[in-house]
């Protein structure tokens, strides 16, 4: 099976690599084969090619079975054109592959609940999925940048658009997880206010009366399912969401969890699946041996499931990090007094290791 890697800028490379140890234990186990080509992406790519997500790099992927993607950016590129910013080599891969569904994940365990900044009894045992819709919304609008109008008063702007067809495929993509899970779908709009989420609430509700009787649907506002979220993140199974409400929820999701350093996603379409972390790329801390890879080893994992079809090496990946954490082994961010402190690359062998046994 071939995996693109896409290491890009920051602590990247360091996660990727750790992750890879996990992987390639994996393989050995259960008895398959993993080639790797790895490519540039973000902040590295433009120092590089002058781009930020260059051809070689479209080419590798889509040639892949699955992409395992770092993370991008840092202060470097700050002043770049927009145009050519370390983001933009994201939202272009998400493009280049067709990757509508990014799927969030995110439990609580016994182990990080105490980290939560809820109350331990009201975040432990949380578990939600986030479906965030990937290729449309406000991030793939028609943008313009700030310029002076007729007037001489300066504007900008950026357009929220969503087509029938954009929204059903993300709504179906949701509605089928929660028949696996739970049963119900909230979905997060701003109908109250925008047309496109008026038009979004319509036809989930209309997917739901036709085709998902059976899963319960309730509506929340964005700000009311964020402060939900604060106040009772155990009531949420799936959470569907458009682009840039999925971009903000799940990182607030990801807090409750005590931990973004534990929280991996899945962006699917109808090819080559991504697996990345959902943190950034922590330039403060890049090279030091410090950053926690286990929301990528759990992003391997996710990789394993929905694109490589090793469902037990998947459980079993995600059964070696429970261990690993349950025997007291942290990175920094997770350390307190009476647990073991390791480093990135400690942890990964760690957790290697458990899965060989």
């Amino acid at each position: 099976m071939k995996i693109c890697l896409l290491p890009g800028d920051g602590i990247g490379v360091e996660i990727v690599d750790a992750a890879v140890e996990v992987l390639d234990a994996a393989a050995k186990k259960y008895g398959f084969e993993i080639e790797y080509d790895k490519q540039l992406i973000g902040g590295c790519a433009i120092d590089a090619t002058g781009v930020p997500l260059p051809e070689a790099t479209i080419a590798s992927a889509k040639a892949a079975d699955a992409v395992l993607l770092g993370a991008v950016g840092g202060p470097k590129w700050d002043n770049v054109a927009p145009d050519i910013r370390p983001e933009k080599g994201l939202l272009g891969i998400r493009k280049a592959l067709g990757l509508y569904c990014n799927l969030r994940p995110m439990t609580v365990s016994k182990f990080t609940a105490h980290l939560s900044p809820l109350k331990t009894e009201r975040a432990e045992g949380a578990d939600l999925l986030i479906v965030r819709e990937l290729t449309g919304g406000i991030y793939f609008g028609e943008h313009n940048e700030a310029h002076l109008n007729a007037d001489g008063v300066e504007e900008a702007s950026d357009v929220e658009l969503y087509t029938r067809p954009e929204v059903e495929r993300i709504a179906r993509f949701a509605f089928e997880a929660a028949k696996k899970r739970r049963g119900k779908v909230t979905s997060v709009d701003k109908a109250n206010v925008l047309g496109s989420s008026r038009m979004w609430r319509k036809i989930v509700a209309e997917m739901q009366a036709k085709d998902y009787p059976e899963v319960e649907l309730n509506n929340f506002y964005v700000d009311n399912c964020a402060m939900q979220l604060v106040l009772n993140p155990k009531q949420f199974d799936v959470i569907l969401t458009n682009n840039i409400f999925g971009d903000i929820l799940s990182d607030e999701a990801s807090t409750i969890a005590g931990s973004i350093g534990l929280l991996p996603s899945a962006s699917l379409g109808d090819g080559t699946g991504m697996y990345e972390p959902i943190h950034g790329s922590a330039p403060d801390i890049a090279g030091q041996g410090i950053a926690n890879p286990l929301a990528t080893i759990l992003s391997v994992a996710m990789m394993l499931r929905y694109s490589l079809n090793q469902n037990e090496a998947a459980d079993a990946m995600e059964a070696a990090v429970d261990a690993v954490m349950e025997q007291g082994y942290r990175t920094p961010d997770l350390y307190a007094e009476g647990l073991k402190k390791v480093s990135t690359s400690e942890i990964g062998h760690l957790v290697a290791q458990e899965l060989l046994k």
